[in-house]
């Protein structure tokens, strides 16, 4: 049977979300250290532990976040705005579910008002928010997307994510520097061409 519950922001619930957390401690890292085959009580290795630990809530806080608590709309300022709002070289770090391996780089984000317009900063936060969690870009590119059109209700909303991912470049096939691009276009950024190419253009790196 497959799970079709929704957060708040209208977003499908993470698999597993409302389930009790069990606490990956100290002594697990410990123990994953010494399944290497290093000795977690020399002295380079002897605080890692902690900090490992400290670091992977850190990189994991995206879930007690409500995306919809994020973003604060105004009306004013909106009246008579009616062309792309974009924001462009937002930084993305999170990690890839499938071996827990980072991948990076940056989200640009674009949509037309319909009334209501975002604080800016908070597309920055909402991006921090699922990206600080396993992701895949794919799924990470569509949240996004998907919660602004949800909460702010605007004539359209696209988003454009290029990462590098390191599970690529350090294992298997070994290929440095290549990046990964994707998309979610929603509104009327699926049918109006011309919109869609002035966000792509706008979007584009220098």
């Amino acid at each position: 049977m497959t799970d079709t519950s929704r957060t708040s922001s209208g977003v499908p619930a993470e698999p597993g979300h409302d389930e009790a957390k069990l606490e990956f401690t100290e002594l697990d890292w410990r123990r994953f250290i010494a399944s290497l085959g290093e000795n977690p009580d020399r002295s380079g290795l002897r605080e890692t532990p902690m900090r490992v630990a400290k670091a992977w809530k850190h990189w994991a806080s995206g879930y007690g976040q409500d995306p919809a608590e994020i973003l604060k709309v105004f009306e004013d300022g909106a009246e008579r705005y009616n062309e792309l709002i974009v924001v462009r070289g937002i930084p993305v770090y999170s990690h890839c579910e499938h071996h827990l391996a980072p991948f990076f780089g940056t989200a640009t984000i674009g949509y037309v008002p319909e009334g209501r317009i975002v604080g800016l900063s908070k597309l920055t936060r909402l991006v921090d928010c699922f990206a600080r969690r396993l992701q895949v870009q794919e799924r990470l590119t569509s949240q996004v997307a998907e919660t602004l059109m949800h909460e702010l209700q605007p004539k359209a909303v696209g988003v454009i994510i290029r990462c590098r991912h390191l599970c690529m470049e350090s294992r298997g096939i070994r290929t440095p520097g290549e990046e990964t691009i994707t998309s979610a276009m929603l509104g009327e950024l699926q049918t109006n061409l011309g919109m869609r190419a002035e966000l792509l253009a706008l979007a584009r790196e220098k």
